[in-house]
């Protein structure tokens, strides 16, 4: 068996002198998952050079929330479930004592892509004064599902961001930003991106593993939502009225980004946006229409998709001053230690886990674990699931197969209620990992980027117990040394295994 010593110090002078000498081992894999082993003492002494030092100098950020997205298409299979099923999976996932302990959620203005098919908040073109906008369709469908997360976790408070304007809202008068067989813009629309006259690449859209080197390749040209004064200042209205609305549902908003993956050019619900525009409208409609009627709402800028950092750049200094904080996913990962450094009054926050292929296997769930580690280790202090709960493969209605924390597997002699079970993934249990134990006002100290398969991060909690959470992806077990305090934790994870030390 390979030792590896990694040396995180732990900021000493924050634990008390009674410190535990024990920690308690949990461990997943994908034959056994959520195991609790034998306790682990510490050593007075390790084993092997470190690779690895930190020192007690390092300052880390107070991690806020763990939160998860409210979409049609989890309510669809939520209620193909006996209700006592239902109930279950609801505590496990939001119950201050269950399994995830999620306490933020986010929604979208108008349809998503897990819509199940595309609507918006005022579909009568021209209504600038928004006399005809609403959330009629919400209350029937994702506000149904948000009522059943509250009921377990009654504070949860929500953020909100439009996949789509309304189709009236845009230069193409569609709801999506490129055409496929799974909607109906014609072909003849798609040169509006480019300058070029150019088409967007559908396969640059697929989701299938790594995507190399520039995200997009190509930047729009310009902006899908018509930039006329009377267009913005309606769309900077309609935010707060949607906030208005939902609070009359005791669904309280605290935060607003303007815009979902403006660099994903869809065929599905979206909208592209230049770094001109994306100025524009923040700065001179947003911010201050949410200044004035929901002063105490933050105005975040993203979701960022893309990791061409110059252009994120030019966005996040055009915005100084207007914007509490910044949106990641996808691409923009890259981005996160560039903008730490550069901006550390501004926070980061992972808004949205990346959705996979619908095969909600061991490799998604260790892909996911990644994810886990290096958002937060490299500075967000928010991290938010994408759907909670999808049917069989996850298929959406514009052809998408995604992952879930939550499998509903339907009878093979049809799709509804009858017959139909469930399963928890193991990207169900890469979170439990870590939203079990690290709650909201923990700290983190020390953050070891995944390296020959191993990885670490160590938080230390409101009540000062410290968490260390490892993964090993290699075939072979490895043990792992890690100092706490003066003395040693060290252990044996498994192999392909999640791991979580959660100090007695």
């Amino acid at each position: 068996m390979k030792r590896v010593f990694i040396s995180l110090s732990l900021f000493i002078g924050y634990v008390s002198v009674g410190t535990a000498q024990t920690f308690l081992h949990y461990t997943t894999t994908e034959q056994l998952p959520w195991q609790q082993s034998a306790k682990v003492s510490l050593q007075a002494k390790a084993k092997e050079q470190p690779i690895l030092e930190l020192t007690s100098q390092e300052q880390g950020h107070e991690f806020r929330a763990w939160g998860t997205c409210f979409n049609e298409l989890d309510l669809d299979a939520l209620e193909l479930l006996k209700p006592e099923e239902q109930e279950k999976i609801m505590h496990d996932i939001f119950a201050p004592d269950g399994d995830l302990r999620f306490t933020r959620g986010r929604l979208t203005m108008n349809a998503n892509d897990y819509s199940r098919a595309w609507y918006s908040c005022d579909t009568v073109a021209g209504d600038f004064q928004l006399k005809y906008f609403n959330i009629e369709h919400d209350k029937e469908n994702v506000i149904q599902l948000i009522k059943m997360a509250q009921k377990w976790q009654p504070a949860m408070t929500f953020w909100v961001s439009p996949w789509s304007p309304p189709a009236w809202m845009k230069i193409n008068q569609d709801y999506c930003v490129a055409s496929s067989p799974y909607n109906k813009q014609p072909k003849e629309k798609d040169y509006l991106l480019f300058d070029d006259g150019g088409v967007p690449d559908p396969n640059e859209m697929q989701f299938l593993g790594e995507r190399k080197g520039l995200f997009p390749r190509k930047l729009a040209s310009q902006n899908y939502f018509i930039q006329d004064p009377r267009y913005l200042q309606a769309y900077a209205n309609m935010f707060c009225k949607f906030i208005d609305l939902y609070a009359e549902e005791n669904i309280p908003i605290d935060m607003v980004m303007y815009q979902n993956e403006a660099y994903s050019y869809t065929p599905y619900p979206g909208c592209a946006w230049t770094a001109e525009g994306t100025i524009k409208f923040n700065k001179e409609y947003l911010a201050p229409t949410l200044k004035e009627k929901h002063p105490a709402v933050k105005l975040y800028v993203g979701t960022f998709n893309t990791n061409r950092q110059d252009y994120v750049q030019r966005i996040v200094n055009g915005l100084q001053g207007c914007v509490e904080g910044l949106g990641f996913q996808w691409e923009g990962r890259e981005n996160l230690d560039y903008m730490r450094e550069h901006h550390p009054d501004l926070h980061m926050v992972s808004s949205e886990s990346e959705c996979g292929n619908g095969q909600m296997d061991w490799r998604a769930g260790e892909h996911t674990f990644y994810l886990l580690h290096e958002y937060i280790g490299r500075g967000c202090d928010e991290y938010y699931n994408w759907n909670f709960i999808l049917c069989n493969q996850g298929r959406s209605a514009w052809g998408w197969k995604q992952n879930a924390l939550v499998q509903v597997i339907t009878s093979p002699t049809g799709g509804g209620r009858e017959g139909a079970t469930y399963r928890y993934t193991p990207e169900y249990y890469a979170y439990k990992h870590f939203s079990h134990f690290v709650e909201p006002g923990s700290t983190l100290l020390a953050f070891y980027p995944i390296k020959d398969g191993l990885q670490a991060i160590v938080f230390q909690r409101p009540d000062g117990k410290r968490v260390v959470i490892c993964g090993n992806t290699n075939n072979e077990a490895r043990e792992l040394s890690i100092p706490v305090g003066k003395r040693y934790l060290t252990a044996t994870l498994a192999a392909h295994s999640f791991n979580t030390f959660v100090e007695k």
